[in-house]
């Protein structure tokens, strides 16, 4: 059996779930005869760390001592807000001996540091992207998806994105079937699409601060098949159309329109993963109307069709 040797990044302030999701992923595949995984954490000189949580991780050893592994795998945490030079020297130097370089949450900022992700298409945690495209004007920074992969580079989101990230690296290295008995293990969906957005329609847009705004936030949450409309909706909220679109925009951040598209997009979602209802039906409840109306939306939003959506999340058989 051939293993595909990983090697973990560990420095003081490493947010302790970007290191063992993972981990847990990689060990998980480990079980499956052909699947192996050498796993070593390192730190830089060997030394126990201290996660951002208050957990004391003991390394297997120092990165001076490490072999050049299949995939370098560099987490997030506090402590990529001021990283050691000597780390981020350590990265410069040896990063490119690596066949795979991963990065989970603010990993990304390390490696930006070391000039890895210049030319690059990369993702982070979505509250340092910002922080990231300014500090580093080479790195293409896309703030929306769980991951992002780019040649033998590949970048995730925050914390549990890492876990996504780690399930595709898994089903690319040794198949679909392995990556998802791993994940149903875990308890975790196999896999959310790369593409896939970081957080919800609700999480997305800010609440807004007048009652009848916010009355009409919850009411698009609950009834996506219904009409959604600006003036339907700003008739809810006894506003002219005009004065409640600036205002919803105002105090939300969105439009209407693309706050409404979100949460029928989410609705949709998860539809296909929890029920075995039709496309067609799932188009109506949503509001799509049509099922090529909710394929475009899919489409132009996760880079895939509903029904590949629903291969890709649902164990079980659906109606359509």
């Amino acid at each position: 059996m051939t293993q595909r040797s990983v090697l973990v990044v560990l420095f003081d302030g490493v947010q302790s779930l970007d290191v063992t999701g993972p981990v847990e992923v990689f060990a998980g595949a480990s079980h499956f005869p052909g699947a192996g995984y050498e796993l070593r954490t390192a730190s830089l000189d060997g030394a126990p760390v201290r996660t951002s949580s208050g957990l004391n991780l003991v390394p297997d050893g120092g990165l001076a001592d490490a072999e050049p592994p299949h995939t370098l795998l560099v987490p997030g945490g506090e402590g990529t807000r001021t990283p050691d030079p000597a780390l981020v020297g350590w990265l410069r130097d040896h990063a490119a001996h690596a066949e795979r370089l991963v990065s989970v949450c603010t990993g990304a900022l390390l490696l930006a540091a070391a000039g890895l992700l210049d030319g690059h298409r990369v993702t982070t945690h979505w509250t340092v992207c910002e922080h990231l495209a300014r500090s580093y004007p080479a790195v293409e920074v896309d703030p929306d998806p769980i991951f992002v992969r780019d040649g033998r580079l590949a970048t995730s989101a925050g914390v549990t994105a890492g876990i996504d990230l780690a399930l595709a690296l898994v089903e690319e290295d040794h198949g679909r079937d392995i990556a998802l008995t791993v994940a149903r293990h875990l308890v975790v969906f196999l896999r959310r699409p790369g593409n896939q957005a970081q957080f919800s329609a609700q999480l997305t847009a800010q609440t807004a601060r007048r009652e009848p705004l916010r009355e009409v936030q919850h009411w698009i949450t609950e009834h996506p098949g219904d009409d959604l409309s600006v003036e339907a909706l700003a008739a809810r909220a006894r506003l002219s159309p005009r004065h409640f679109a600036r205002a919803f925009q105002a105090e939300t951040g969105l439009t209407p329109g693309r706050y409404v598209d979100r949460v029928r997009l989410e609705h949709a979602r998860r539809l296909l993963e929890d029920t075995t209802d039709g496309v067609t039906g799932i188009a109506r409840a949503c509001g799509y109307g049509t099922p090529e109306a909710m394929r475009r939306a899919f489409t132009k939003a996760l880079g895939t069709a509903p029904a590949e959506y629903r291969r890709r999340f649902r164990t079980q058989p659906a109606l359509d």
